[in-house]
């Protein structure tokens, strides 16, 4: 069941599940903040209620996607969405695998997004190094950008770490590249339509073992 927001009791269970259970306590100094683009888009992990209303007010936000997708009993989600409402932000999920080769429905719903939403937009995961990255790199070639720029928002100053599972998000970027190389230039989302393999790219891609460990052991990475 979703935290229940209207009582005391239910405020505290929701900080505690936010704090301890989904790591929270960890973002309240590391805000893994980001600027794709000034006055248009702005990525992050999982904004604190106040760190929420300070971006709303220091960049203009006026709409935050979601790239976890609705979890019910997640404290940080029950709060941010809760926050969201108050300051008047429109609040959207998309979620997003960060170790899985990205889906075309979800991209091209994700595409509808950006569309449709008034900016400046707020993009996060949990952590804000995979999902958000990739997310990041969709929206650069969105806007007819090099898919160099694209990858550099899965980049270690991120926290990202391309040798582990979440690698296959940077080989997806890659996969268009080396499409556009032998083809020549081609719109993002005609190739994602087209010409995108999805059991390919998972077929393809391959990590490292030291690296899983790493994110999935040591970072226990969403």
């Amino acid at each position: 069941m979703p935290p229940d927001l209207s009582s005391l009791a239910g405020r505290r269970a929701a900080w505690l599940n936010s704090l301890v259970v989904d790591h929270a306590l960890l973002r309240l100094s590391w805000r893994n903040w980001g600027v794709v683009e000034p006055g248009r888009l702005y990525r992050s992990n999982h904004p604190l209620p106040w760190q929420l209303a300070q971006a709303k007010r220091r960049h203009g936000l006026r709409s935050v996607i979601n790239l976890r997708g609705h979890r019910q009993e997640c404290g940080s989600d029950a709060l941010g969405r809760a926050r969201a409402g108050e300051l008047g932000l429109i609040h959207a999920d998309a979620p997003f695998e960060s170790r899985g080769a990205p889906h075309k429905d979800r991209i091209l719903r994700l595409a509808g997004l950006f569309a449709e939403l008034p900016e400046p937009i707020l993009i996060h995961c949990k952590s804000g190094a995979d999902r958000t990255g990739l997310v990041a790199g969709i929206w650069l070639l969105l806007q007819r950008r090099p898919v160099a720029a694209a990858l550099d928002q899965l980049h270690w100053r991120f926290g990202h770490v391309a040798a582990s599972r979440t690698g296959i998000l940077d080989a997806f970027f890659a996969k268009y590249a080396a499409f556009q190389a032998r083809h020549g230039a081609k719109p993002f989302l005609d190739w994602l339509r087209e010409d995108y393999d999805e059991a390919a790219l998972r077929a393809d891609f391959t990590s490292k073992p030291w690296a899983d460990r790493l994110v999935d052991g040591l970072l226990r990475r969403e």
